[in-house]
């Protein structure tokens, strides 16, 4: 069949057998069935354990998002140390360790320290043996105390502030131009450092 010009060309699928290609999803309500006693399964299997391993609060990737808290891979090396969690324990005890992330900001450092004291607060180990009990088991009445399987909740990205009025201070603040003056600062820093040394070393040669 030849095509001449610049016409429409034509679109014949000749009736294809589509009914054979059709993607259906009956199985729906048994999946979601299925997947419901897995879950019993698995909470029942794990005993008195949290149903899910502790991670870290941190900010998520690039401009656009990092104004989220999301979970990350796991907690460094810095952050169980300050806690006072050995990193082989923490591995016993439902905290995930990442031994390549690193502590970019004081600030995340704190917030995971938290996380940590606030879990470990909240643990109880029960020992393999009763009577003899081995070093980082509870005792006593931590025992008998009631146990939740909740994981701690991630804190919340923002710090609330009650509304307030302007001060003077913040109404003659000229953000821009500060903005604008520090990046100029910044640009221009190796060029006034060689004028400041060139200076210097012409008030040195008059001396002379």
């Amino acid at each position: 069949m030849g095509f001449a010009h610049n016409n429409v060309l034509h679109q014949n699928h000749f009736r294809k057998d589509w009914q054979s290609r059709v993607r259906t999803w009956f199985d729906q309500p048994g999946r979601k069935l299925r997947r419901r006693n897995a879950r019993k399964a698995k909470a029942a299997k794990l005993g008195v354990r949290p149903l899910e391993l502790l991670r870290p609060a941190v900010r998520a990737q690039t401009v656009r998002y990092n104004r989220k808290i999301r979970e990350g891979r796991g907690f460094t090396l810095a952050e169980l140390k300050e806690a006072g969690i050995g990193k082989k324990e923490a591995r016993g005890v439902g905290i995930v360790v990442d031994h390549r992330r690193r502590n970019l900001s004081e600030e995340g450092k704190a917030l995971n320290v938290e996380r940590l004291k606030a879990y470990k607060a909240r643990l109880i180990v029960f020992p393999r043996n009763a009577k003899k009990p081995k070093k980082g088991d509870s005792t006593g009445e931590d025992l008998t105390a009631a146990t939740t399987r909740s994981a701690v909740p991630l804190p919340s990205a923002y710090v609330h502030e009650e509304p307030r009025k302007i001060t003077e201070e913040e109404r003659e603040f000229e953000a821009y131009r500060t903005l604008r003056n520090e990046r100029a600062a910044a640009r221009n820093e190796g060029k006034r450092k060689v004028r400041e040394a060139k200076k210097a070393e012409e008030e040195a040669n008059k001396k002379k």
